[in-house]
């Protein structure tokens, strides 16, 4: 890993401003003056609007604009957000009904945005707010997963919106049939709000007819396309910019109704108007994750080698197709259908609907942990029902290293993997011997102990190809402009280390520039655990052009041919000569020369395949059965992120997404009633994970270096979800089982845990 990244902990060198206070964030940076925006959010799930008068609001104290759908309209917008569709199984496309940026004539969940208010204060447009008269005939609400029920779209008449398949349906069934044992399982996955630390803002403002939105998403050329399309503008009359940004977990990675308003009442005003979210807005109106439920079906032969894998889904889909919703449960959920298991013979089949709840999008790992979750649920169960270890049965079903380039049954291919020497490195980092011992002395005190493992793998997404530019500033300092966009996890310290790893500048000389589409042409921001692996190969190919011409106006100067001109990634050296500048030396003899061609360098670069991370979690849980409590007591990660570029932020990326992965897992869970409104619309109802919550996680490197990439190194941003939901759940129903608990569904809340375990009492008492 010498050449290219030495694996170095490197501090975050952005944590200094974070941490005293000095980060510039969307509602900090909002010009002067700017007017504030609020949205008068539907109170019902589902009805008609009969009413919607907005003049008194209008006429209010302060108040300079009220906007509703029939402005936007009747000032020429394309009022459609856009969303992604795939094909259903006999070759139609799945239903795509317009969402408006306002609502129009109908509302469809609670919180949907049906006016924006903008004030010279925010107090006053939340005041003018309650002035609008807003009447809805309420209409019956669409809460379950089923066809039928009172229609949201006249495109999808029985509420279902796509039904889609992939792999060869008769062959597995023939496979099920000759099967010598078979095992299903049916599995639900709750649905879970994103919650960010920063909830989502933005402002807009209109300079010489070109427009600039600033909000705290996750890369800014998707939504300049769609600003563009919105206003009918041209490409150099939108700018996009990301400031830094508190959090984003896939949630922020898509456009949302409220920046078109926003951007249409600056326009109108000619004057800048901000908005920024309030924590229960947040929860009312962000995209949400997951809510799915699979029945997973095992065949074997005689020897407990899956011979064929069978998974029926439904997913809800909440009101609208929000930007990637209808992708996530089929292709995204299929790329790591099989996981690391050597079956060829499969099927998986999606069914969508719509519903009276907020849309559901990308949340931590986008498809990846929805389908490792119901796979890895279901080998544990296998493992049970067939009398064999758990860890055993996985080893018998393992792709070999032998067999790799590995083409998955869907169709992805692997490209280098020992999932053995992981696993068994994992049953030593857990003290997976001293198991027994810690769950006797549990049980004399009155607790259930239960172990659970999840072996995961995933792939990196998003587009393959990615741009670095690398400037040398009249001050003796270097900016490298990067197309992708931190949401925290460290991409200043990362990207600055490996250029100056790579090049001998010193780090604190490097300033990363990011989240701007008028100093970036092109990105694919962050997301799909993309960022590093992208970014890094764009660097290295910037790297090597810089190289190359600082090779040839040194070998003009000095005389000699290029080729006896070397870089050892600090100083260029000449045989015979004493003269070694360093890039930077040589940067100023060029400027000195009027060689401005040679201080601006810019290269883009394509990753030849993707990477596939994978690792084992091992979770073990204490329950106490008289109050049904989950803590989880342990947690023991080893993953295969081939070479570690900074371990230091690999780790801390692994615990977030445990984090998250635990949160799901034990606490966190959506609930709306049966008329749609939303009964954890704030944290007093809606539980994230404290630190309490959480064990020391332990964290264990065992790498299998990527092909795919110049680096060896694999993806780790989501990791750590992907693996956390099985492995807490797969520990909790370990627990449950020797008590007769045959169904441990997420979130295991104390509530939850204990109907489990006392339901049947309580049924026939």
């Amino acid at each position: 890993m010498e050449k290219f990244g030495k694996s170095q902990s490197v501090k975050r060198t952005e944590d200094v401003r974070f941490l005293t206070g000095e980060g510039r964030y969307v509602d900090d940076i909002a010009p002067e003056g700017a007017l504030h925006a609020y949205f008068l959010r539907s109170p019902v799930a589902h009805g008609e609007i009969a009413e919607l008068d907005v003049s008194d609001a209008a006429e209010a104290d302060g108040v300079h604009l009220v906007l509703t759908c029939a402005d936007l309209e009747a000032a020429g917008m394309n009022i459609g957000l856009a969303g992604m569709v795939v094909d259903n199984r006999d070759g139609s496309k799945g239903a795509a009904p317009m969402r408006p940026m306002l609502a129009k004539d109908r509302v469809r969940y609670v919180g949907e945005p049906v006016a924006m208010i903008v004030a010279e204060t925010l107090a006053q447009a939340r005041d003018a707010a309650e002035l609008v008269m807003l009447d809805i005939d309420e209409l019956p609400a669409k809460m379950d997963m089923a066809a039928g029920g009172e229609t949201l779209h006249d495109e999808a008449p029985d509420n279902k919106a796509f039904d889609w398949g992939m792999g060869d349906a008769a062959a597995t069934q023939a496979a099920f049939d000759a099967a010598a044992r078979t095992v299903a399982l049916e599995i639900e996955d709750n649905r879970i709000i994103v919650n960010s630390m920063e909830p989502r803002g933005c402002y807009a403002e209109w300079t010489d007819g070109k427009l600039h939105v600033a909000n705290n998403g996750q890369g800014v050329w998707a939504h300049k396309g769609f600003l563009k399309q919105a206003f009918g503008l041209k490409d150099e009359e939108v700018r996009v910019t990301n400031p830094d940004t508190g959090g984003g977990f896939g949630m922020k990675a898509m456009t949302y109704n409220e920046y078109f308003c926003v951007a249409q009442a600056a326009r109108v005003l000619d004057r800048p108007v901000r908005w920024m979210s309030e924590r229960t807005e947040a929860m009312l109106s962000d995209n949400q994750g997951r809510d799915l439920t699979s029945l997973a079906e095992f065949a074997f032969d005689a020897d407990k080698r899956i011979t064929a894998y069978r998974v029926t889904s439904k997913c809800n889909l909440g009101a609208y197709n929000s930007q990637f919703a209808q992708f996530i449960q089929t292709q995204l959920f299929s790329r790591v259908l099989m996981g690391v298991y050597d079956v060829q013979t499969t099927w998986l089949q999606v069914d969508g609907f719509y519903t009276n709840t907020v849309p559901v999008d990308a949340y931590r790992g986008a498809g990846r942990p929805e389908a490792i979750y119901v796979l890895e649920r279901l080998i544990d169960r296998a493992a049970r029902e067939l009398g064999v270890d758990p860890w055993e049965l996985r080893r018998i079903n393992f792709i070999k290293p032998d067999q790799f380039p590995y083409t998955t049954s869907t169709g992805e291919t692997y490209d280098v993997g020992d999932f053995n020497k992981v696993l068994a490195r994992a049953a030593a980092e857990a003290d997976r011997d001293g198991f027994e011992a810690r769950k006797a002395a549990d049980a004399r005190r009155g607790l259930l102990r239960g172990q659970g493992l999840c072996y995961y793998i995933e792939s990196i997404l998003g587009d393959p190809s990615e741009g670095a530019k690398v400037v040398f500033e009249d001050d003796g300092t270097v900016s490298i402009y990067v197309g992708t966009q931190s949401n925290g996890q460290g991409h200043e310290t990362v990207y600055a280390a490996f250029l100056s790893d790579q090049t001998g500048i010193p780090l604190e000389k490097i300033t990363v520039v990011q989240g701007d589409s008028d100093l970036i042409a092109q990105g694919g921001g962050t997301g799909g655990s993309r960022s590093v692996t992208t970014q890094n190969n764009a660097t290295l190919a910037t790297v090597a052009k810089m190289t190359e011409a600082f090779t040839a106006f040194l070998s003009e100067e000095m005389g000699v041919p290029a080729s006896e001109i070397s870089f050892d990634d600090e100083r260029f050296r000449a045989e015979g000569s004493n003269l070694t500048p360093t890039m930077l030396e040589l940067a100023e003899m060029a400027r000195e020369k009027g060689r401005e061609d040679l201080l601006t360098h810019h290269e883009r670069a394509t990753l030849p395949a993707r990477s596939f991370p994978n690792g084992a979690h091992v979770a073990e849980v204490v329950i106490d059965p008289e109050t049904g409590i989950v803590i989880t007591d342990r947690y023991t990660v080893v993953d295969d992120f081939g070479n570690l570029i900074n371990p230091m932020l690999a780790e801390g990326q692994v615990h977030g997404g445990v984090a998250q992965g635990v949160g799901q897992a034990v606490q966190e869970r959506v609930v709306y009633d049966e008329d749609g409104q939303l009964l954890t619309a704030s944290f007093m109802d809606y539980a994230l994970p404290r630190a309490a919550d959480l064990p020391y996680i332990s964290f264990t490197s065992e790498p299998v270096p990527s092909t795919a990439n110049i680096m060896g190194m694999k993806g780790c941003g989501e990791a750590g979800t992907v693996g956390a939901l099985a492995a807490v759940a797969n520990a909790v129903q370990d627990a449950l089982w020797e008590h007769g608990v045959r169904q441990a569904d997420m979130p295991f809340t104390p509530h939850r845990v204990w109907e489990m375990m006392h339901g049947e009492r309580i049924a026939t008492e």
